[in-house]
């Protein structure tokens, strides 16, 4: 879906996260989720009661109960009743979701968070509850196990080697030093990786992500709202077009090489314009490090665009929360003035079946007058 002639333009204009962990045992996911909501809507001058619309992301089954979701919205305050909804699936969805309700017009601002515990469970044994329920599921095959099937596949077709393997790894967990919100940072060099015991062949330690408890939220906000909202020395990251796209469900039909469904909605998001610049900055849902070869192929991206600075996946990985992260990190580069033009990419589903791309870009005025702070620029 990407913005048409005389809808309103959206923007994200706060984000915040938590420090990622490995196990957060002392705190609740409302614990662990109410920091992050106070701080995002700080950043904005915004008191729960002033956002018009709320969606949130999670997963009943990381929290081992039935809509573990409600709870969560102490951490926002529900009454005086607000206008709420809930998506059992990635932050990225449930801003998706917001998104579209700002496009409407039915709201100009809107808080979109995630969160999830993974550390609570097997979150490989959980992963299969999201397979085909007659022909893969009752196999119970784990989500590394199916990973390594398509680093295989990959390897096979020659589309990359053991070694591009862990430099991706090496990279991203390096890169993540910069990162203070990062799980894991820092990395040997790609041939120490190589000398380590595989998990599941082909996979080794360092192609796999971190089990991680952690959580984000989004502030979205519409037109001249945006740029009253943004604090000082900030931009607010327009969001030039955004769309999602799944594949096959059954992993037998599908080419796992490749990611159509990511080309696609990158297309319809507007990241192949050839009036517009490649980005500067790609933040990609890829937990697996094979995975980031085949979106970074389906995204068509060059040695120009910076991938994953903040560590991605590989470096923190919240289940629920992390494609949400991406476009939260991506939207940060703009609002820094460190990236003018920034994709952002999402995944659900075992080996890429769902994928959501959002493009952000700073406005080009902005980038001549400085900060968007509308008071500052008349003033």
């Amino acid at each position: 879906m990407t913005i048409r002639t005389g809808l309103p333009e959206v923007a994200v204009v706060a984000f915040a996260q938590t420090a990622h962990v490995r196990a957060a045992d002392d705190l609740s996911e409302v614990e662990m989720l109410l920091p992050v909501l106070r701080e995002v809507l700080e950043r904005t001058g915004l008191s729960a009661g002033d956002v018009d619309f709320t969606c949130s992301g999670s997963c009943d089954y990381l929290a081992g109960r039935a809509f573990s979701f409600t709870m969560a919205l102490d951490g926002v305050g529900a009454w005086p009743p607000i206008s709420e909804s809930h998506v059992e699936a990635d932050g990225a969805w449930a801003l998706h979701e917001a998104w579209v309700k700002l496009l409407t017009g039915r709201a100009e601002t809107a808080l979109v968070y995630a969160y999830g515990k993974s550390s609570a469970g097997d979150l490989p044994a959980v992963l299969t509850r999201q397979l085909d329920p007659y022909y893969l599921a009752p196999l119970w095959p784990d989500s590394l196990s199916l990973a390594a099937l398509q680093t295989r596949a990959l390897l096979d077709a020659g589309g990359t080697d053991e070694r591009e393997l862990a430099g991706i790894a090496a990279r991203s967990r390096n890169a993540a030093g910069a990162n203070p919100y990062a799980q894991l940072t820092g990395s040997p060099s790609a041939h120490a990786l190589l000398t380590g015991d595989h998990l599941v062949r082909p996979l080794r330690l360092h192609d796999v992500p971190p089990v991680t408890d952690g959580a984000a939220a989004v502030v979205l906000a519409a037109g001249d709202t945006a740029r009253r909202l943004c604090g000082t020395g900030r931009r607010p990251a327009w969001i030039r077009g955004m769309d999602h796209r799944i594949e096959a469900h059954s992993l037998g039909v599908r080419d796992l090489t490749d990611s159509p469904s990511t080309r696609l909605a990158a297309e319809r998001a507007g990241l192949f314009d050839p009036q517009a610049p490649p980005p500067d900055v790609a933040e990609l849902h890829t937990p697996f490090t094979a995975q980031e070869v085949v979106v970074r192929n389906a995204l068509r991206l060059g040695p120009g665009t910076a991938v994953n600075p903040s560590g991605g996946p590989l470096a923190a990985n919240p289940v629920m929360a992390a494609g949400l992260i991406r476009i939260g990190e991506a939207a940060d580069r703009v609002a820094r003035g460190e990236a003018r033009r920034a994709v952002a990419h999402a995944t659900s589903g075992p080996c890429l079946q769902h994928n959501l791309v959002a493009v952000l870009e700073s406005d080009a005025a902005e980038d001549r007058s400085g900060p968007c702070r509308a008071e500052e620029e008349r003033g």
